[in-house]
């Protein structure tokens, strides 16, 4: 008896659940180095982040009426909390990862329906909500980098003792372990007028030898996660290329006219979330552009308005609103980017 079968009939050389561990799997020299210089902190946020986005998805799917063991085994929402731990100051307090991992899994996937009907990357909704709600938590928990002097470090023990039960030694103030962004320092020091380039270079405290002083290490190590992504052909240059070139070339250009008012292109390139950005958020199959050509103008967008944000904007980073601008306009890109039809002539089907 012969049955027929529906399509498609070859075998993904990766499924769903592959794919997210492999992307998982190209995070982890960034994971590492980001414990290396932040401490402890990061790790937290990860765990607490996945244990939260995975108790929410099982409580959204239950309630949707799915399958609960197979939903959780493609690895998207272990994906997304890790990616918003990564966003997340490390001494974020436990509620804020909580808040966070909610909206992600919550309102901004489940709600539309799941991995692969939501228009806005989960993540980066998520980090922007919590920037916009809560800007005193997300901009001043930040552990000064381990290559900076004058700053204290937290052990395992006292780092979940200050995000749980927000309490630190008797001998340490919040100050003690904390310290400004390089992002941070130059949009409000240098932008606004109050300092130079060249001054801020000669306290040695935000600038490296590529980018801003401790993150410069963390860019390189998601850069080379990024590049086995490429290699592996899970992702494709056309987006984190243009992104970065486009910044790249902005920041050249703004830079040439102003050099001790205005970063180089390699403080852009490799401080913050840029290389995170370029590689393992702005590549989102699912919120991103899907054709090549649209790739190339979504990623470009992307570049823009990190440059245009951080330059005048009111937000460092920039990388998560210019994300989500990005992904509300994939629905034009990919309809004004589709390849002609084999064998048919455009000119012919518009008269």
């Amino acid at each position: 008896m012969f049955v027929a079968q529906s399509s498609p009939f070859l075998k993904p050389e990766l499924s769903v659940s592959k794919m997210m561990l492999v992307v998982l799997l190209a995070l982890i020299p960034g994971i590492i180095t980001s414990v290396w210089v932040f401490g402890f902190g990061v790790l937290v946020n990860i765990v607490l982040a996945i244990t939260f986005s995975l108790l929410f998805e099982a409580v959204m799917l239950y309630l949707r009426k799915r399958p609960i063991k197979v939903y959780l085994r493609d690895n998207s929402a272990i994906l997304t909390a890790v990616l918003l731990a990564l966003a997340l100051p490390p001494l974020a307090p436990w509620w804020l990862t909580l808040v966070g991992s909610f909206f992600a899994i919550v309102i901004a996937k489940q709600l539309y329906g799941g991995l692969g009907y939501n228009p806005f990357n989960p993540a980066m909704a998520a980090y922007a909500i919590l920037l916009v709600s809560f800007p005193a938590e997300m901009t001043t928990l930040w552990t000064a980098p381990v290559m900076l002097g004058g700053h204290e470090s937290l052990s395992l023990l006292q780092t979940l003792n200050y995000q749980l039960f927000n309490q630190l030694p008797d001998t340490l103030t919040l100050d003690a372990v904390s310290y400004a962004t390089p992002l941070g320092v130059v949009r409000t020091s240098v932008i606004n007028g109050l300092a130079s380039i060249s001054e801020i270079k000669s306290t040695g405290h935000t600038f490296g030898m590529l980018g801003g002083i401790g993150t410069e290490w963390v860019s390189l190590a998601f850069l080379a996660g990024g590049l086995f992504l490429l290699k592996k052909g899970v992702i494709q240059w056309y987006i984190p290329v243009s992104m970065l070139a486009t910044m790249g070339f902005v920041s050249l250009l703004f830079g040439s006219f102003e050099l001790d008012s205005n970063p180089s292109p390699l403080f852009h390139l490799f401080s913050g979330a840029t290389m995170l950005g370029a590689f393992f958020i702005a590549t989102d199959p699912v919120t991103a552009a899907t054709t090549p050509k649209g790739q190339i103008i979504y990623g470009a967008g992307i570049g823009l308005l990190i440059y245009i944000i951080r330059t005048w904007g009111g937000y460092p980073d920039a990388i998560a609103f210019s994300v989500l601008i990005m992904n509300m306009c994939v629905p034009l890109l990919d309809y004004y980017t589709q390849p002609r039809v084999y064998g048919h002539n455009i000119d012919k089907e518009q008269q």
